[in-house]
Formats: C-alpha cells, structure tokens, sequence
C-alpha cells in the first residue's frame, strides 16, 4: 500500500475527531467556496463542487454552513477571498513533499509553512522541484472485510479504472482511475453498496522513499503538523513507512 493510502486511511480514521473540534469543517467550507466561485453554485455540472458538499455532509456539517460557503463562493455573500497556492518541499530522507493551501494571506502562510518544514527535519524548495514526481489520479480504498476481490474488480473494469490492487499487508484494495472517471467510479460503488474509507482525486507519485525509525518518526511529525495548519488543504509526499509503525507514530 502506498504511503499516501495509508496516510489517507489514518486521518480517515481520526477524521471523525477532528469533525468534533472543527478543523475540519473550516478547509471544507474554504473548499466549497473555492469549488463555487469556480464552477458555479450548481453541483450537477461542478464536479468539485459536489465532491466538497459530499465530504461535508460525511463530517456531518449543518446545511446552513454549506450553504453560507457555497453563496460566498458565487458572491451572493460577501465573504474573505481566498488564493490557491501549492508549495513545494522536501521532508526527512529527501521526500518529495506537495503541499496545497488556500489562504487569505499568501505572505503569512509561506512564513508558516516554511517554519513547519524547517521544524520538522525538512526544508522548502523552489516551484517545480518536486511536482513532476506526482500525477493527479482518483483512489478509491476499500477494506476487504466482507468484499468479494471479484466484485471489487467487476464494477472497477465496468467503469473504466485503470488499475486494482489487492494489498495484503494492510487488508484493503486499492482502486485507480483517471481524474475524469472518478465520479463514475465512486457512484459504481455507490450504487454496489460498497463502503470504502478513502474516495479523492490526488497527487500520486511515481516513485516511493522507504523510510524508518527516527526519519519515518520525523516524517509524519511533518505530515501532522502540515495537516493540522488551518490553511493547508492536502498534503502529498513519496514516502513509504509500514502501516504498523505509522500508526504508532501518529498515536
């Protein structure tokens, strides 16, 4: 399993927690008004957009706020204008690390997320040195508890997936396609009533970093601290640490 599956898998786990303090509705509300003043207040023909409302309403978000965010995105509110920017770095052991932010401060959010990295055995880097190690694809994880392999691989070929991993080490299969199949793919699923712990369009790697002791420790130190910062939206990195040691490491 790839480190950014399982990563993805262990904040799925705490995202729950996170739902209760808040954090996670402001990066949602920020994402729908974003998706919105894009592609409009429509989610039938703004597939964002409708991808921002549905990771709202499994954080349980009131309708109120997706509405509030959504009107602000299309100006019928007035509300703070946010820019979309994506940072590059290097994590421990020289992982290659992107890092998307929506901020009403550009100035501010370099400052601190330069001082993240620095923080945590890492340092940022100039535009362009890592981004072409990552290619935008659609994931979807589905726990192997209870799912026939061949079902999975039925409905993933049915919908044009470009790819189904069985992944043994952490009892998941892992569900590939290009970014404008994934809402295809998702429904698929959906209609299947096939549950899955991560469904996103993002940033694969081409390659992967094998990482342990005091760097994988030092890595998902980053990771969190990254994650954890109100403006940064999604992280991406090329590392790979075993699921048993980054969930004893992420707590």
């Amino acid at each position: 399993m790839s480190g950014h599956s399982k990563w993805a898998s262990i904040k799925h786990k705490k995202g729950a927690e996170d739902a209760k303090r808040g954090k996670i509705f402001t990066k949602i509300m920020r994402e729908i008004t974003a998706a919105a003043r894009i592609g409009g207040g429509d989610p039938t023909g703004n597939p964002r957009l409708r991808s921002a409302i549905q990771a709202a309403r499994a954080a349980n978000m009131p309708k109120n706020n997706i509405e509030s965010a959504i009107k602000k995105g299309t100006g019928e509110i007035g509300g703070v204008s946010y820019e979309e920017i994506t940072y590059e770095g290097y994590g421990p052991g020289g992982i290659a690390v992107l890092v998307d932010v929506m901020t009403d401060n550009k100035k501010r959010s370099a400052a601190e997320v330069r001082y993240i990295f620095s923080k945590n055995g890492g340092n940022m880097a100039e535009a362009g040195s890592v981004a072409w190690l990552f290619h935008k694809k659609g994931l979807i994880v589905i726990p192997k508890e209870g799912v026939e392999g061949d079902k999975v691989m039925e409905i993933a070929l049915e919908a044009e997936a470009e790819d189904v991993k069985d992944v043994a080490e952490d009892k998941n299969f892992e569900v590939y396609t290009a970014p404008n199949a994934f809402e295809k793919l998702k429904e698929a699923f959906d209609k299947a009533g096939i549950k899955y712990t991560v469904a996103e369009v993002t940033m694969l790697p081409q390659m992967y970093i094998k990482l342990t002791g005091k760097e994988a420790e030092q890595m998902i130190k980053l990771m969190q601290a990254l994650d954890d910062h109100d403006d940064v939206q999604k992280v991406y990195a090329n590392f790979d640490i075993s699921m048993e040691e980054m969930e004893a490491i992420a707590g």
